[in-house]
């Protein structure tokens, strides 16, 4: 689009300096910033320090049970998470390999130095993105609109709309045992000044907690007493363009070439001990961390007080990068003991008797917004134009965050163009989950993806996320047109294929028939075509094989649509309607709901309510 004729209705028409202003470098700052780029915007991205775009400040791995989900939704959307942990992986799984398609999950450990090489690249590289080094100490709203923001070094920064993707720095604090620094991690720095200006425009902030473990030196580990944690061959991937070997993308390596194992050891009672009597000088336990944290990723101190039956925790050592002298991260060790303690502890762990320490680990509380607050656009309901993304927004996870950003960047980039919001429903994808549970219920702990989150997880999975989105890549034209072209051709190859199938026997037994059997492979049909790609047929198999369920979940699905299409028009006065209960009234008002699907979904809110609703907006008036 022309910068010239930008418009937003309703607003003045005046040029702003940039169309989409993205606040922070981190998952969700990158993909916010590029997406709206790559639709045309005017686009700055304003970090605290330029050389911590797009770090892992926590674990050097991208997916995993359900957040794997997420990553190839974004990948087939356009995103760019996915094509760069292909990029700069070292080793690849699949989880859950044994169990059905809809929780099966990739995983793939990243070299964070080459991770972040390339996507600072990425980014120094885009069309219509700029990147300015400054601390932004304030949003700048004239009558409930933000029209930029108040930057420490260049003052005000003028953009017709803003993306907030500010992690953990809100008010960020580090706590090792009894030492507290402002900070929001990996030696980045705390942003105190613009959590007063949120404060002040009327957000509610909630404080939040999350960890990391201390960092090993790989030469300083006896690998002989631990197990050693290969990768997969061939190498699953995330992106679409990884998977056709006749894309060549410039990457560090030859995607998946030359795996390196992770290992596994456990904690001891002797590890638990020391973890029991230094529990006083724990900043989780001692007192001074306020903030809730991660209950399904918790610290070791959590772990030992909770769960006293355990005789021993898995710690798994992954390593950061592929030199033999890397940072290795001991994942099931995050704590926040002091520095002695730490070393004390993890020595007592067999392997690691004579670990070198290159980094303590420690735990760190910043504020967040009450999710409530948003749109499932991720725009503010109490300010426009301004758009909110990842751990702000109370989600903890590299993939949650970056789902977030190309979400707000997307709808950022079509507000800035005129064009109708992007939204994605639960019925669709994960990424609409999320979002949904996140601005229908809030959090008031980090959230986290699992697949139990997702109603029809059976008909989003991650193998087909490419042709379920498909529609919707096509609408925001971001994902490379040969991705798109080929998920169209492959479409049509599996709809032709099952066709012909329904008309083929063997042995007088039809060929659906055959293949619903668990045990019959495609490969296995007399009647086989020799020329299909293996994602052709894997689709064929599994939907033979699940149709059943699949043709449940679809049903299901559309009336879950049929409810989320029937809009709440702004006239509605919840106070009015006296037949609705208090309690529902009150946590309607609340959340704002912008359709009976996502009314139906508020706690608290029961099916009469909905029919009460259902029937006012049936009536056209109160």
């Amino acid at each position: 689009m022309n910068p010239s004729s930008t418009h937003l209705s309703g607003h003045s028409r005046q040029i702003h300096e940039y169309e989409v202003l993205v606040v922070g470098g981190g998952h969700a700052g990158v993909e916010a910033a590029l997406v709206a780029a790559r639709m045309g915007c005017r686009t700055l991205l304003i970090t605290g320090q330029q050389s911590a775009i797009a770090k892992m400040p926590c674990n050097p791995s991208i997916g995993g049970l359900a957040k794997s989900h997420l990553v190839v939704e974004l990948d087939a959307l356009g995103g760019e998470m996915g094509i760069n942990a292909d990029l700069c992986g070292f080793q690849f799984k699949t989880l859950n390999a044994s169990r059905g398609p809809a929780v099966r999950a990739t995983r793939v450990q990243c070299d964070k130095r080459q991770y972040t090489r390339r996507m600072q690249q990425v980014i120094a590289t885009a069309p219509n993105l700029t990147v300015l080094e400054d601390e932004v100490t304030a949003i700048v709203i004239d009558q409930g609109v933000v029209h930029g923001v108040e930057c420490a070094d260049h003052g005000t920064v003028s953009a017709l709309t803003v993306i907030l993707t500010t992690g953990t720095a809100l008010r960020g604090r580090i706590h090792i045992g009894e030492e507290v620094t402002a900070g929001s991690g990996d030696d980045r720095p705390a942003a105190d000044a613009l959590a007063i200006s949120l404060q002040n425009a009327g957000f509610e902030l909630i404080r939040l907690k999350t960890g990391t473990p201390p960092r090993l030196l790989a030469t300083s580990i006896a690998w002989e007493k631990t197990l050693i944690q290969p990768g997969e061959e061939p190498p699953p991937f995330f992106s679409i363009q990884t998977k056709c070997s006749t894309w060549n993308i410039p990457g560090p390596w030859k995607p998946g070439s030359d795996q390196i194992p992770c290992w596994l050891t456990h904690t001891n009672e002797q590890t638990h001990a020391i973890i029991r009597d230094n529990l006083s000088r724990s900043s989780l336990y001692g007192g001074s961390i306020t903030g809730t944290g991660v209950r399904y990723c918790p610290s070791i101190e959590d772990k030992v007080v909770k769960f006293t039956e355990a005789m021993r925790h898995h710690v798994f050592l992954e390593p950061e990068g592929r030199e033999p002298d890397a940072m290795i991260y001991p994942a099931g060790l995050s704590n926040s003991l002091p520095r002695d303690v730490q070393r004390d502890m993890v020595r007592s762990v067999a392997g690691l008797e004579e670990a070198e320490f290159l980094a303590d680990g420690y735990a760190i509380e910043y504020d967040s917004v009450d999710a409530r607050e948003l749109r499932h656009t991720l725009e503010s309901l109490r300010i426009r134009h301004l758009y909110l993304a990842g751990q702000v927004n109370g989600t903890t996870g590299y993939e949650e965050a970056a789902a977030q950003g190309f979400m707000a960047g997307a709808n950022a980039a079509l507000q800035v163009q005129g064009r109708e919001p992007f939204t994605l429903s639960r019925q669709d994808a994960y990424i609409g989950v999320l979002i949904d549970d996140l601005v229908t219920k809030g959090t008031n702990e980090p959230y986290r993806m699992f697949t139990s989150r997702a109603e029809r997880r059976l008909i989003l999975r991650q193998d087909n996320a490419r042709y379920r989105l498909i529609e919707q890549a096509e609408r925001l034209g971001v994902a490379p047109l040969v991705c798109r072209a080929q998920t169209r051709d492959y479409a049509r190859q599996i709809e032709e294929e099952l066709e012909r199938l329904r008309h083929v026997r063997q042995e007088g037994v039809p060929a659906l028939t055959l293949l619903a059997r668990p045990e019959m492979r495609y490969d296995l049909l007399h009647e086989r075509r020799e020329d299909l790609p293996d994602a052709v047929i894997d689709q064929i198999e599994t939907r033979i094989k699940y149709q059943g369920y699949i043709a449940q979940e679809e049903r299901a699905a559309a009336r879950a649509k049929d409810e989320e299409a029937v809009v709440i028009p702004d006239w509605l006065d919840y106070h009015a309607v006296t037949s609705l209960r208090f309690e529902s009234r009150e946590k309607l008002m609340r959340v704002r709901p912008e359709n009976l699907g996502q009314a139906s979904r508020i706690p608290g809110v029961n099916p009469a309510d909905i029919a009460v609703l259902s029937l006012i907006i049936k009536r056209g008036h109160l």
